[in-house]
């Protein structure tokens, strides 16, 4: 008998059913079955799987060999579940989401006969058609299912999600009323509202403010109405908090029709007043952020951001998921849904930046996960002048959400409830699976990349279209007169309503002289202030208690019983606690765990994050420790107390511009944390400098947002060539400006135990960047006592307790690791004539300080800046700017180069001694160099 007679009687739904199973999760069907199907596969012939083999006379060769020969009706049902998931894969390719422009082509189409169908095959039922939700149907009815399901203004991606309960998740949601909304007439009028909103703030804008740049968001004004519906039903779904970024597209309009900033205000910054606040200058008016509350249509109240963001499109994406990540933390650390990121991009953006790539890859990540955030493009089919087709290579602006398997819906932004549907699709799955999700809505830009271009220069024919096309409210009033939803002269009217607040609110602005800049985020802020310069030199008391820092250091010294741990790693903590207890002779990891610790005992936070930091890069640090079988993890810092703060600490994806923008935006939320990011060498902290340039140094300044994020840099000079010596000391003294930031080179555990204890004891946050040390990790000599911490302080300039005044005759003033290089030379000499001056802070720079050591040595008529950089590197040219008497100063130094070191180890130490001999010796001064061909010939 057959063994394979039973597929003559048994129910075809059955078998669709399971084909459908095997198609999309092979591994998830009896294995029997699975070489069943992939006997059928193997013998079908089909367009789609480019082979030669035909399935003869319905006969179909197993992959054990065997032969089976199916009934007709089962081949078909087999098909036509083939033909289901064709467009389930590859119906977002013939969707009708374009508004102005022709599709491209693809191939192969979805036509029947591309899966063995005909024509003939058309009015035939089926039973398959019941796994996209439907009743036995025609062909030609399923057809028309899965048309209006995957073709229609809503294509959908989604088939390379590995996990069955998302893939199921997402067709039952899409098969309800074949993915298209049933609103009702009050839902349908308030988006024809928000739409209305929309439309007529930019019209508005146009008219009063001819000419002005606004980067307006016609072409894709049903960003309002789909935001408006995720605030909404995401607040009866139990969000409390929106974090929102966004680049300058449209963001006036998302401004004051989703987040209630007052017109006024608005027009206030278009008329370009001055500032009330005579610290602050200020930015253009598309980059400012907001904070307000929203009381929902439901009565919810939720706290809304929208981050300020720089010209850098995609920059403000990381910092929008590390304000998430913190606010979560903070308020609610066992429900992250409560906290919702939204970023908003643009097309060419999304696919052009590669730190977009970076924040989608922390989205699962430990240390970075935001419990899934909705990334949605404005999609303008163009970035500046430059057409889609010269802006990236992939299919999709938007290809970059598949890195996580997130699903993509691209939906025509004509169509005003496809994309609120769409966007209702997103927040749920959001919700629902704590994942990314992207919504590419695809319309096209009204102007140019502003309001003065002119686009016909670089796409004539694309203009001419959007010249004629209708804007998405008059599309959806139309199609709503023609349903009796509304009556003619109903949008006249919303219009003219609407634009009388805003005449309104343009006459009020009118009448104040100056702009005020509201605080962003100023709930988290409660309690903080904004210092000058002079204000950021005052002593700051950061003493600690001997009892409660020898408790401290009793719980970091001691592993927990009954867990094995490497042999390295028992010493290494046997070691720190000899010091603490016996030696009373601190390295610099006991200084620096011994600040968190304390910090943490006084109910602060800390957060740590970066490429290898949990060890250290330099295996100092080993804040983190692994049980040897299990790899459990073990953080000593964490178990202090009951009421302590938490310590955290990650290592990060291998990113510093994603990275330190998370970190950013994390401190950005949580004024009471201690937020650090390491870099693994200083010179790493390059691949961030937008992060630097943009927001660290300067966004007091433009946004007036304070921000602590603490920047550790291993800088020195130990011949490991250019790239891993210097940390670009230069680049940031450069950005530094009256009071925008701390910048340190510390060189004893005892100055990095005060100077981290510093940033968070005092009133106010500005962001520090220390200049840490490799070498002197383990040096003998940078070590201090547990005296030196628990009644020291932070000291800007350390001068030589060594020295004896009356006889000294060169003053030498440097800063951190060459200090010690130095201070052996001098014992090397036996010198007493030297005094070796740290300058541990170098901005603000410690004027006074300097001047009083100069005026102690009165003997000395010989005054050095001794640094290991080039001249053109380090902090020579910072002395020059801010240090009046630096012209008094002898200069000694690498000579000028281009790289900030030799790579050869033998020629970097050549040049590092000529500098210390310089020092020492001014007749052998290294800075001459040939002037001319043949003087180097010679």
């Amino acid at each position: 008998m057959d063994k394979y007679s039973f597929l003559n009687t048994a129910h075809t739904t059955f078998f669709a059913e399971l084909y459908d199973k095997y198609l999309q999760h092979p591994d998830s069907v009896e294995p029997s079955w699975r070489a069943f199907f992939q006997g059928f596969d193997f013998g079908m012939e089909s367009a789609l799987d480019e082979l030669d083999i035909s399935a003869q006379n319905g006969t179909v060769s197993l992959a054990n060999g065997q032969e089976v020969t199916m009934p007709e009706s089962l081949q078909k049902e087999f098909q036509v579940v083939r033909l289901i998931n064709g467009y389930r894969s590859r119906g977002h390719l013939f969707t009708k989401t374009n508004p102005v422009r022709e599709r491209r082509k693809y191939e192969p189409t979805l036509d029947i006969e591309n899966f063995g169908l005909s024509q003939s095959d058309m009015d035939i039922e089926f039973n398959a058609g019941e796994i996209i939700g439907i009743q036995r149907k025609t062909l030609r009815e399923i057809l028309g299912h899965l048309q209006r399901i995957y073709c229609d203004a809503i294509g959908v991606e989604y088939m390379y999600i590995r996990k069955p309960d998302r893939v199921d998740w997402i067709q039952d949601w899409i098969n309800v009323n074949d993915n298209h909304p049933q609103f009702n007439i009050d839902q349908k009028k308030h988006i024809l509202k928000k739409l209305n909103q929309a439309v007529a703030f930019e019209s508005f804008l146009h008219t009063k403010y001819v000419g002005q740049k606004r980067f307006s968001l016609e072409g894709n004004e049903t960003l309002i109405p789909a935001l408006d519906a995720i605030v909404e039903r995401a607040a009866g779904l139990g969000v409390e908090q929106f974090v929102m970024g966004m680049a300058h597209r449209g963001r006036l309009n998302v401004l004051t029709n989703i987040f209630g900033k007052s017109a006024k205000d608005i027009f206030s910054e278009f008329d370009g007043k001055d500032y009330e606040q005579e610290i602050f200058d200020g930015d253009v008016k598309y980059h400012l952020g907001w904070t307000s509350v929203r009381k929902t249509d439901n009565g919810n109240r939720i706290n809304m951001n929208i981050a300020p963001n720089p010209s850098h499109l995609e920059t403000v994406g990381a910092v929008v998921e590390g304000i998430s990540r913190a606010k979560q933390d903070t308020h609610f650390p066992d429900d992250f849904s409560k906290v919702l990121p939204i970023v908003v991009h643009g097309d060419a953006a999304i696919s052009g930046q590669g730190i977009a790539y970076e924040v989608v890859q922390m989205a699962q990540l430990d240390g970075y996960k935001t419990g899934g955030t909705i990334h949605m493009v404005v999609n303008n089919q163009i970035g500046f002048t430059t057409n889609y087709l010269d802006g990236r290579s992939s299919t999709y602006c938007t290809d970059v959400g598949k890195v996580t398997l997130s699903p993509i819906l691209h939906v025509n932004a004509d169509d005003a409830e496809a994309v609120v549907h769409a966007s209702l699709f997103a927040l749920e799955y959001r919700m629902q699976f704590k994942r990314d999700v992207f919504l590419d809505l695809l319309g096209y830009r009204k102007y140019g990349h502003n309001e003065g271009d002119e686009p016909r220069f670089t796409q004539p024919k694309l203009y001419k279209i959007i010249a004629k096309h209708k804007n998405p409210r008059d599309i959806y009033a139309e199609r709503l007169l023609s349903e009796g939803v509304i009556q003619e002269g109903h949008v006249k009217e919303l219009e003219l309503e609407y634009k009388s607040t805003l005449e309104e609110e343009l006459e009020d602005s009118r009448k104040e002289d100056k702009t005020e800049i509201t605080p962003f985020m100023a709930d988290e802020w409660r309690g903080f202030e904004s210092v000058r310069e002079w204000e950021m030199m005052d002593p700051v008391d950061t003493t600690y208690d001997l009892k409660d820092l020898t408790k401290i250091a009793k719980v970091i010294t001691e592993l927990p019983e009954g867990k094995k741990f490497l042999r390295k790693v028992e010493r290494l903590i046997g070691d720190r606690k000899k010091m603490f207890f016996e030696t009373n002779t601190l390295d610099w990891a006991m200084g620096e765990l011994l600040a968190y610790g304390t910090l943490l005992e006084e109910g602060y936070g800390v957060r740590m994050s970066g490429q290898d930091v949990e060890r250290g890069t330099f295996s100092h640090r080993h804040a983190v420790m692994k049980v040897e079988e299990s790899e459990e993890e073990v953080l000593l810092l964490n178990h202090i107390s009951d009421q302590q703060g938490k310590f955290q600490i990650y290592n990060s994806l291998l990113s510093e511009y994603g990275v330190v923008g998370f970190d950013y935006g994390y401190a950005m939320a949580s004024p009471n944390t201690l937020t650090i990011w390491e870099a693994q060498f200083g010179d790493f902290s390059n691949g961030a400098q937008i992060m630097i340039d943009q927001y660290i140094s300067a966004a007091e300044d433009k946004w007036k947002l304070q921000n602590g994020l603490v920047m550790l840099l291993p800088h020195g000079y130990e011949g490991q060539g250019a790239e891993h010596s210097s940390a670009r000391m230069e680049r940031y003294l450069q950005l530094c400006a009256r009071d925008n930031m701390y910048v340190a080179d510390v060189t004893t555990p005892a100055q990095m135990f005060h100077i981290l204890r510093r940033q968070m004891k005092v009133r106010f946050r500005k962001p520090l960047i220390i200049f840490t040390p490799k070498s002197l990790l383990r040096h003998p000599k940078a070590v201090s006592t547990v005296e030196q911490l628990t009644s020291g302080s932070f000291q800007e300039v350390i001068d030589d307790t060594a020295a004896d005044i009356s006889k000294v005759k060169s003053v030498v003033f440097c800063t951190g690791k060459f200090y010690y290089d130095l201070l052996a030379e001098r014992e090397k000499q036996d010198r007493n004539d030297v005094a070796l001056v740290r300058v541990e802070q170098l901005f603000p720079l410690p004027v006074e300080q300097m001047r009083n050591v100069i005026k102690k040595y009165k003997k000395a008529d010989d005054l050095v800046w001794a640094q290991e950089e080039p001249r053109n590197m380090g902090a020579w040219s910072h002395m020059m700017m801010h240090f009046p008497e630096a012209g008094k100063l002898r200069v000694a130094s690498r000579r000028f180069y281009a790289s900030p070191s030799a790579g050869s180890a033998v020629r970097s130490r050549m040049r590092h001694q000529q500098v210390i001999d310089y020092v020492f010796d001014k007749t052998k001064d290294n800075m001459t160099r040939p002037k001319s061909k043949t003087e180097a010939q010679k």
